[in-house]
Formats: C-alpha cells, structure tokens, sequence
C-alpha cells in the first residue's frame, strides 16, 4: 500500500508532466513537420548509424554528420527543387495575373459556347482578381514555414543520430508494456514509418513517369509540370492522379482537340489509375503488410492531423490503434491466447 505522501508525489508529478507536455506541444505545433520529418528519416537511416559508429568505428559526431549530408542530398535537396518548380509557376502566375486570366477567360467562354452558363460575370472576376493577392501571401507563407521545418528538421535528426539506440531503449522502457511487446511495438512503428516513407515517393515517382509520357502522347500542355502535380496528387487515396488528368481532358475537348482528350481519359482511366492502384496496394503489403483500408483511410486522417507528413504518420496512428485494439483484447479478453 502506497502512503498518502507517495500518491501525492506520484499523482502530482503526473498531472505536472501532462500540463507542461500540453503546453510544450500548442508552443511545437508550428514545427510539427519538421519533427516528424527528422523522426521519418531517422528511421531510415538508423540502420546505417549503427554500421557507421559499431562496425566501422567512426566517431558517432562523424557518422551523423556525414548521414546528415545524405539525407540533405538524398532527401532534402529533390523535394526542395520540386517545390520550387511548383512554387515558382504559381509566383509567376502572381506576378502576371494576365498570363493566367486570359488562358481561363478563353475557358469560360468556350465552356458557356457549349454549356450556355456564363462564368465570366463581372462578380466572379472580381472575385478572383481579389483572390490572388491571397495566394501570392500564402505562398511568402508557407516557403517561410517550409524553410524554418527543414532547419528543424536538420538539427533534430543530427542529435536524433547522435542518441540512436540509448534514445531507442529509453522510449521502449517508458512504454507500459513487458519488453517482448514493447519491441513488436517498436519493429510495427519501424514497418509502417519505412514502408511509408520510400513507398510513397517511389509510387509519386511511378505515377509521374507514367503520367508525363501520356501527357506527351496526347499532346497536353505543359507536360512536365502537371506531370509534377501529378506526383503530389497520389498523396491522395483513390481519386488521386484523377484530379489532375480529368481537369485536363476536360480542358483539351473545349479547346476543341477531341480526339487526345479522349485518348488521354482512356489512358488516364487504363493505365495511370491502375498503376496508382496496383502499385500502391503491392508496396504497402509487400513492405509491412499493411491492409489497404489502413492506408488508405490513415492517409484521409493523417493529412486533416499533420499536413503533408500526414501521408506517413496517419497509417502508422491507424495502425497502432489496431494493434492496440488486438493487444487489448489478447491481453485481457482472450486470456488463454499468447499474444504476439
């Protein structure tokens, strides 16, 4: 039996250690993508630290400061200068509203010569020419915001590296588990943070070659960058790719080209979502075993929690909350079941 002293030191200690780690975490909430981005990498290059510092012998400074390196040239660097691409298309866009208006002008008019409906009213041009100031501001905003996560991200993941399996051993020690579950809790975290974060850039990867040449084919205007958005589209479960090659089609038959709008929708529809699907499904199974509603439901929840690094760490949120269900179950209903 605990004395009235020791539960008001353990109850006092606990309700202190919550208050503060809410208030840390509204204060780190801004640099939330940073964090998970270093943890994310982290994972990644665990494997190689241990080589580094217990097989080679290098100076764990040394080998954290040359996987550091690897990841700012690996990772780092091909995000960046495809942000940049996006971001300055935008920025021009905003600099010159002309470029962009007379293209969409052009499209309101051959969408009310087919249709009959009038979208260019002098409301709704109003409206949008009020509009771009705003995404000019939140593009300033979030290169800002971008910039500041990766200096972040950087300096995280080097003492990320430098505590390796010291810091490993003190997160399984806190968590309230024997330690044969606290290790199969550590290997699924590992899985589904791995499977994640090199299945997704390959599938971006895929799906863009894949959508660049058919753009190519069927003679799409500015094939390369709506290629790249089409990278950034499969975040996105299932509709995915289709929000950028079905605006597109639709764009190439009121500018009259029928018969690539077409070509291009079969294609889209045969070969980009099957592609998309196949691929995506095949990775996340083959790498972690991780049921397609997992993924697909944790990417729609990860992305309203996290942003962008939502489309690693929603999966894994939904799959540790499976896995807890299971181990609640095991532990406590199916007494007689051993669990794993």
């Amino acid at each position: 039996m605990l004395s009235i002293r020791e539960k008001y030191g353990r109850y006092s200690l606990f309700v202190l250690i919550f208050v503060l780690g809410i208030a840390i975490f509204v204060k780190v909430v801004p640099f939330l993508g940073g964090l998970l981005g270093a943890v994310t990498i982290y994972v990644l290059l665990r494997r190689q630290m241990w080589f580094l510092t217990e097989r080679r012998r290098w100076r764990r400074s040394v080998a954290a400061s040359a996987l550091l390196a690897e990841a700012v040239c690996c990772f780092l660097i091909p995000i960046t200068l495809i942000g940049w691409m996006v971001a300055v298309k935008i920025q021009s866009i905003v600099a010159n509203p002309r470029e962009f208006i007379v293209p969409l002008k052009h499209l309101a008019g051959l969408i009310e010569a087919k249709t009959g409906y009038e979208l260019w009213s002098e409301s709704n041009v109003r409206w949008l020419l009020g509009y771009i100031p705003s995404v000019g501001q939140w593009l300033v905003e979030g290169m800002v915001d971008f910039a500041v996560n990766l200096v972040v991200l950087l300096f995280v993941l080097y003492f990320m590296l430098i505590g390796g399996r010291r810091m490993e051993s003190y997160c399984s020690d806190l968590m309230p588990f024997d330690r044969r579950v606290s290790r199969n809790v550590v290997h699924e975290i590992h899985l589904i943070v791995r499977s994640n974060a090199i299945g997704i850039p390959l599938l971006a990867v895929i799906q863009g070659f894949v959508a660049y040449a058919g753009y190519l084919i069927f003679g799409a205007p500015s094939p390369l960058f709506w290629g790249v958005l089409t990278c950034f589209a499969t975040v996105i479960p299932i509709v995915g790719t289709a929000l950028v090659w079905v605006p597109l089609a639709g764009y190439m038959a009121l500018t009259g080209a029928w018969g690539p709008a077409v070509g291009l929708t079969l294609y889209g529809t045969l070969v980009v979502t099957h592609v998309d699907n196949v691929v995506r499904f095949i990775l996340q199974k083959r790498m972690a075993h991780t049921h397609p509603l997992i993924t697909v439901f944790g990417v729609f929840i990860g992305l309203s929690l996290f942003g962008f690094m939502g489309v690693i760490f929603g999966p894994l949120l939904l799959a540790m909350f499976v896995y807890f269900v299971d181990l609640f179950k095991c532990k406590y209903l199916d007494r007689n079941r051993l669990c794993s």
